[in-house]
């Protein structure tokens, strides 16, 4: 694990904005389409809106969340939504959005789709102060079989205490990306973060799956 530290979520969102953006030049020097996987929910907006003004090749970029709530995209808690207004717009409006709602062909037709947008070249994850991240939350009845070493790329997961079902990317899927960053604010996640790593146990902190490989990005 590599830890980068800010004064402020507004330098670590300008910063890590600059770092995504030399990561995907890069990658789409040395291959004709390159993947992104991106958190949903409200703290990665700002990260979005400095990455979306980069002047890239963004019709070879193909877009992913990380994970999906069941519910429909122009609901207000839908990450393809959030993706989509924030994200794939303005000079990145020709990127691909890979949703990760199944369509009429089912899982079966989803797991085809993530399946083609693989190997994730850069992942971007959030983490909660319960260590999850995408939606691989700890207590979940289908966490082990996410945690799976063969287990499909996406699945369809319960999270405790949440109000929908939730489709994720799997362990396997996370572990693959070529480049890992995890981006959290504040003392509680920082804490969270610590504990993980003391953990290292991907049932009780599933963020431990990725943190050995990843930068994270914290700021106060």
């Amino acid at each position: 694990m590599k830890l980068v530290t800010y004064p402020d979520t507004e330098m670590m969102m300008i910063d890590l904005a600059n770092v995504l953006a030399g990561e995907l030049n890069n990658a789409l020097f040395h291959q004709e389409r390159v993947t992104l996987a991106v958190p949903g929910g409200t703290t990665p907006g700002p990260l979005f809106d400095d990455l979306c003004g980069t002047t890239l090749p963004w019709d070879r970029v193909r877009v992913m969340p990380t994970d999906e709530r069941l519910v429909p995209p122009d609901h207000a808690r839908s990450n393809e939504g959030m993706i989509k207004a924030r994200l794939v717009t303005g000079e990145a409006a020709s990127a691909r959005l890979i949703g990760l709602r199944p369509g009429a062909d089912g899982m079966p037709g989803l797991v085809e789709r993530v399946k083609r947008a693989l190997p994730i070249d850069i992942l971007v994850l959030g983490m909660g102060a319960d260590m999850h991240v995408a939606s691989l939350f700890p207590g979940a009845r289908e966490l082990e079989a996410a945690l799976r070493s063969d287990a499909p790329p996406v699945m369809e997961i319960t999270a405790p205490g949440q109000p929908e079902t939730r489709i994720t990317l799997t362990a396997p899927a996370l572990k693959g990306a070529m480049s890992i960053h995890i981006l959290i604010s504040g003392a509680e996640k920082r804490a969270a973060l610590e504990r993980a790593a003391e953990l290292n146990d991907p049932r009780l902190a599933p963020v431990s799956t990725v943190l050995k490989s990843a930068t994270v990005h914290w700021a106060e």
